[in-house]
Order: C-alpha cells, then structure tokens, then sequence
C-alpha cells in the first residue's frame, strides 16, 4: 500500500481494501516488506525495535500480542521509501471495555532506499531465500535475539539448554508449560506453534470499487427521505439512536459489496465508522512528538475477528473498528515511532 497525498480532499483519496489469505511463511518475513497478520512480527528496522515495558498491555501490564502489520512506503519522500505501521494488543479479554483502546499499541518504522538492512533493489517475489526463518529467532546485522512466544526483543535465556530467550518471566513461563519442559536441553525440537500468536496471514490488498461508493450514495439519499417520512409520523422520538442507526446502515451498505475485507487503507482520508457515538473530534487526536498533526491512515476492520480465533463466550478480544492515526509529515524516526490508534465499539443495538 502507498501512502497518499495529504492535500488531496477525503473524497478524492483512494481507499485500499485489505483481504487476508493464505501464504507461505518465507513470503511473509521482513525481506519481503510484507502486509499481515498474526504470527510474528515482521520488523522493518533492526534498531531500538519495541521491546518491554513498551509492549506492555496498559491494563494488565503483561506483554501483548502482535496482531497485524501495513506495509507503507510513501514513495516522494526519501525517507520513508520502506515504511510499516504494527499493531499490537492483549490478549486478555478482560482487558476489552467499551470504546477503550488502553490495550492496544501501534508503532511505526521507516527506512529510506539505501539502509543498513536490506538491498537497495526489490527482492523477487518467487525466490525464496535461504535463510528466511532466520529472522525469527535472531534479527540480522543487529544480532537482537528475539522472545520464542511472541518475537519481540527478548534477551532472558532459559537457564538449563541457553538456547532459547524470552522478552519476559512470563513468556518463559508460557512456553515451559507449553513444550519446553518435555524438549529443554534436547537435540530435536518438534515444538508446536507459540500459544499466544494469532493465525498467521498475508494481507492482500486492492481498490475499493467506485460503483461501491456511488450505490452507497444513491442508497443514502432513498433512507434520507425514508428518515424525513418517518420523522413526521413518529415525532422527535429518540434522535441520537436514529443516528447511530444511519451511521451503522452507512457502514453495512458501503462494506457490502465486499463483506470479507479486514482493512480499509486511506491515509489523509476518513474513517467508516460503526457508530455515531465516541467518535473523535480533532481535540481528541494528539499530534505527533514532532509537532506535525496526526492524520487517519488505515482502520482494522470487525470482519477479522473471525479469522483470529478469539471467539468466546462472556467476554472476548473485541471490537467495532480500530481506526489507526499517524504523522502526517511522516517524520523522520530512529528504529519506531507510537502512533495513535481509536477504538470504536458497536453500541448494544448493533450487530453485523
């Protein structure tokens, strides 16, 4: 995904779709500049990655999850010609209260075309490298060892093989009790996948169709004058909820030609919202550390909590939509910068 031209109007900006799929792994590793999710981490810069207390989720203070990445390089600016936002959240469900985004973190990395990581030229999209699992256990030229729960940076060795490091007593703990106990100090190592990682998936991405947006609008002006009808025979009745009933039926009519997208991309445009209430005001959204104003980039979608097997009854990892805000002027940072992200939940009438 390329980043957009913030002088352009919110109408005019492309919005770009984002789908997961199936892929191999190597395809999905910090060579390749993927987009994705789950897994782990796929870090961009090799330098002052994220790492503990950082990562630690607000509310609990136990180290979060990754849950996805955007690969997006703004090709006009020199600085930022490789560039990914990452996202990272709890996964304890508990954690998750109404329009609250405490446990959740967003982070983003760029490096310009000539850097100390990765070759000047594109990879091919059809070689895979040889040492495409190394990155996983070890980052390149740095030499940051890396947790095997959740691959963010993790120097603590488990104290009887010290081959294996952690980010945190409590992914040391985590993965004990997983296998670590049967294969510590063993030659083979037939450890299944990490218990905290989310399924692993590429994001693919494509435009959003045009007629999507002119059916949309023809759709609103017909439940405009339906709304004007019903008005008049129900009185004032109860306005706020009318509201957040059209900015819900909104949202179903402009996803409803592609009901399986994950990701709607669109820096310097304007969020889909679920609902009329916690939206933010321009107050509500920080600027960057540099001084620049934040603007939206890219909002995560409901439709991928079905791919990330987080489904439980009571309470569950959840959202309406997480809309993610970032520099505007893109500025210039050394290994990742926080960015901003808003949770919006569905109010209790809703359902997709």
């Amino acid at each position: 995904m390329a980043g957009g031209k913030n002088n352009k109007k919110a109408t005019e900006i492309e919005v770009v779709l984002g789908f997961v799929e199936e892929a191999e792994p190597w395809v999905l590793r910090s060579p390749q500049f993927p987009s994705k999710v789950g897994g782990k981490p796929a870090w961009l810069s090799y330098t002052d990655v994220p790492s503990l207390p950082g990562l630690e989720c607000d509310v609990c203070h136990l180290p979060m999850a990754f849950l996805l990445q955007v690969y997006a390089p703004i090709y006009d600016q020199e600085r930022s010609f490789h560039r990914t936002l990452f996202l990272f959240c709890c996964k304890t469900p508990e954690c998750y209260s109404s329009n609250d985004s405490s446990c959740m973190k967003v982070f983003r990395s760029q490096l310009p075309r000539a850097n100390d990581f990765y070759p000047y030229d594109p990879p091919p999209d059809d070689e895979q490298p040889s040492d495409s699992e190394h990155d996983q256990v070890v980052l390149p030229v740095t030499g940051l060892k890396l947790c095997w729960v959740c691959g963010c940076p993790g120097n603590k060795a488990c104290s009887r093989c010290h081959t294996v490091t952690y980010c945190s007593k409590h992914h040391q703990t985590l993965h004990w009790k997983h296998s670590h106990k049967r294969e510590c100090c063993s030659q083979v190592s037939n450890a299944p996948a990490s218990p905290i990682l989310f399924p692993e998936f590429e994001l693919a991405t494509e435009p959003e169709e045009k007629d999507a947006e002119q059916k949309e609008g023809e759709g609103e002006e017909e439940e405009n004058r339906g709304d004007e009808e019903q008005a008049e025979i129900s009185g004032n009745g109860a306005p706020l909820a009318d509201e957040d009933s059209k900015v819900f039926q909104h949202f179903r009519k402009r996803t409803a030609a592609e009901p399986h997208q994950v990701l709607r991309y669109s820096r310097g445009g304007c969020p889909l919202w679920v609902s009329s209430q916690h939206v933010p005001s321009d107050q509500d959204i920080p600027p960057c550390t540099c001084g620049a104003k934040r603007s939206f980039e890219f909002q995560v979608m409901p439709q991928l909590l079905n791919s990330l097997c987080v489904d439980s009854t009571g309470t569950s990892v959840d959202w309406g939509t997480l809309a993610v805000y970032s520099c505007s002027d893109s500025c210039n940072t050394n290994g990742y910068c926080r960015e901003f992200l808003w949770k919006q939940d569905f109010s209790s009438e809703q359902h997709l």
